[in-house]
């Protein structure tokens, strides 16, 4: 039969269908005919019957508008970013049609982040969005943008027990762990249908072993954050952690300018700027510092409640937190960047070395991890932390990066007398090319919908390396200066392949 379960459903329901106030939404009322309706026209369990002349649920009459403007702390950083790069854009017609539902932004989780965003916290999620809703628009994309649960489109009240109406309007839904449960308790039933279409913004990643609930339980990897099922490369990564993961990145700020004659705004003072906005980052950390302004003039941008007194050495020189354009005036004018080991990873250090300062940072023995950090515990990552930024110690290195043994005078004095004049770097993938040219092809190429074999990168890009016993494919690929690419595995995983 073409409706095999379609009995079934109709039963379920007649005992069920006051278990969720959405099937009464959709006009569920007991009877064997509003049942039948339902499951033929909200879902499609039952033949087709004749459409009912109730009407369109207002949320599907009057969408939110794309351009509405919505506010807070953090929204007007993502505005302020974007329309401050603008300049650096240009625009093509319209193509995809894209949501961008930051979670960390909505209900109670959004509350909170947004107190902190004037009191030194955490930017980095903010600088990825905004780079990610200015790329998508230089490439011509429809973008809707949302922070609020109540308008994601096409979600019925209730419990998540019905789907939203077919076909979803979106091509494409960019978000985060929160925004992914929030999905998850909108879309009910087509919560899976329409998996295929996220992409989560995942600063830290999540690593195969983590991703699947059934082996991450058989494994013991306890996790707050994966089980979700998707494909490793739905989430992206702020840094290219893992080639399990897509590599989203961000835009610095300040792009390297060839042959720009040396001024008084871009002369270098022999002043160093300590990385850590809030005084908590400061602790432990005292010697490591005073050691550094004995060599430099030491500032800081570091968050001062009114009324409190400072907890900061004496010899540092506060200026408070900083907007994103008067901090990078003051960068301009430093030679050191200096880390105190947290925050992890951050796009910070790549925006200081663009502007020709050394980033300074500890390095970690023993490596941090969920192991025995707290930060990283119960993230979906096994990953050895070996430094406070490890990608700009692995692909940057010095002379723009140096990693110190922090508790060691001798290194940290000798690392600040060696930068010396250093000219500005910035690797081409955080310029906007390069952003550009990522999410291009992670739009144009990446269907985790389709059924068929992924024909991308082609099979022409493959480049077959030997490693020594116990390497790993990512260290092998490193050293011959290549990436190593899991979509070209099915290439190699033949019998024919290993007896050439």
């Amino acid at each position: 039969p073409a409706y095999p379960v379609c009995a079934e459903k109709v039963e379920f329901l007649q005992a069920h269908w006051e278990s969720d106030p959405c099937y009464a939404y959709y006009g569920v009322d007991g009877t064997i005919c509003s049942i039948l309706t339902y499951l033929s026209q909200i879902e499609d369990f039952c033949p087709p019957r004749p459409r009912w002349s109730r009407s369109v649920p207002p949320w599907h009459q009057q969408p939110r508008s794309p351009t509405e403007k919505v506010s807070g702390p953090a929204i007007n950083f993502i505005r302020s970013r974007v329309e401050r790069m603008s300049e650096r854009w240009v625009f093509p017609p319209v193509n995809v049609q894209v949501l961008l539902y930051p979670g960390a932004l909505a209900g109670s989780v959004g509350k909170h982040f947004e107190a902190m965003v004037n009191r030194g916290g955490p930017l980095g999620e903010l600088v990825q969005w905004a780079d990610l809703i200015a790329s998508l628009t230089v490439l011509g994309h429809n973008l809707t943008f949302s922070n609020s649960q109540q308008h994601l489109i096409g979600a019925a009240p209730g419990r998540g027990s019905c789907p939203i109406q077919r076909p979803l309007t979106f091509d494409l839904i960019y978000t985060d762990y929160h925004g992914l449960a929030h999905l998850h308790g909108a879309m009910g039933l087509a919560f899976l249908h329409y998996q295929c279409r996220f992409r989560i913004l995942d600063s830290f990643g999540t690593e195969p072993a983590f991703n699947l609930d059934s082996y991450a339980r058989s494994r013991g990897y306890k996790t707050l954050w994966g089980s979700w099922g998707l494909q490793p490369q739905q989430y992206m990564t702020m840094f290219p952690h893992t080639p399990d993961n897509s590599f989203l990145g961000f835009v610095s700020a300040e792009e390297v300018r060839e042959e720009e004659p040396e001024s008084d705004t871009n002369r270098k003072d022999r002043i160093a700027i300590v990385y850590g906005k809030q005084e908590y980052m400061w602790q432990g950390k005292s010697e490591y510092v005073g050691w550094i302004s004995e060599e430099l003039e030491t500032h800081a941008t570091v968050y001062q409640p009114q009324g409190r007194a400072s907890n900061l050495p004496t010899v540092i020189k506060n200026h408070g937190l900083l907007t994103q354009e008067r901090f990078l005036q003051l960068l301009r004018r430093a030679k050191v960047f200096v880390g105190l080991g947290f925050p992890y990873e951050g796009p910070a250090p790549i925006e200081a070395i663009a502007v020709g300062c050394v980033f300074l940072q500890p390095g970690f023995n023993p490596p941090h991890s969920s192991e025995n950090n707290g930060f990283y515990e119960g993230k979906p990552t096994t990953r050895q932390i070996s430094s406070q930024h490890p990608y700009a110690e692995t692909f940057i290195g010095r002379p723009h990066v140096w990693t110190v043994d922090v508790t060691n005078k001798t290194d940290v004095r000798e690392a600040v007398r060696a930068i010396l004049r250093t000219e500005p770097f910035l690797p081409r993938e955080f310029m906007c090319e390069g952003m550009l040219e990522r999410v291009h092809s992670y739009v144009t190429h990446q269907n985790f919908c389709s059924k068929s074999v992924p024909t991308w990168p082609p099979q022409s890009a493959l480049r077959v390396h030997l490693g020594p016993l116990g390497q790993s494919c990512v260290n092998v690929c490193r050293r011959s200066s290549h990436v190593c690419e899991p979509a070209l595995f099915r290439h190699l995983n033949s019998p024919a392949v290993f007896t050439r």
